[in-house]
């Protein structure tokens, strides 16, 4: 009788085929979507670093601006941190200025600046330009 207990099946232990395979496509299906979030903020990480970079330029432009009344009306171009850079100096007409006798008039500034990559920012600015005695 011994030998007849001994001859019972044996119980199925581990993972089925199915069931393995089920939990490797969750697994990738994980980590799929954790690759794609890594990208995602590599990338906002990279724009954010040029962003930083053509607010660099822009500030160093503006703090070399030339004084009040030396800043020319017209268009001034040049280069700087590798970035291209384009300043337009021009008269904004108000018309509570008609006739008055103050020699400061208001100059609208624009600065635009192009990174390596192309990527464009605009500063517009209005500052007061001392005009010099006729």
């Amino acid at each position: 009788m011994s030998r007849l207990a001994n001859l019972e099946p044996p119980r199925a232990a581990g993972f089925t085929l199915v069931e393995a395979l089920a939990a490797l496509a969750i697994m990738a299906a994980g980590l799929a979507a954790i690759g794609e979030l890594a990208a995602s903020s590599l990338g906002a990480g990279l724009r954010t670093r040029g962003h930083l970079a053509q607010i660099a330029a822009a500030q160093g432009i503006m703090t070399g601006l030339p004084k009040r009344d030396a800043l020319p009306f017209g268009r001034l171009t040049g280069s700087l941190y590798g970035h291209q850079w384009r300043i337009d100096a021009v008269p904004v007409t108000t018309s509570f200025l008609t006739g008055g006798s103050t020699p400061w008039r208001p100059q609208g500034v624009v600065l635009l600046v192009r990174s390596p990559s192309g990527a464009t920012i605009e500063i517009d600015g209005i500052r007061l330009h001392k005009e010099t005695p006729k």
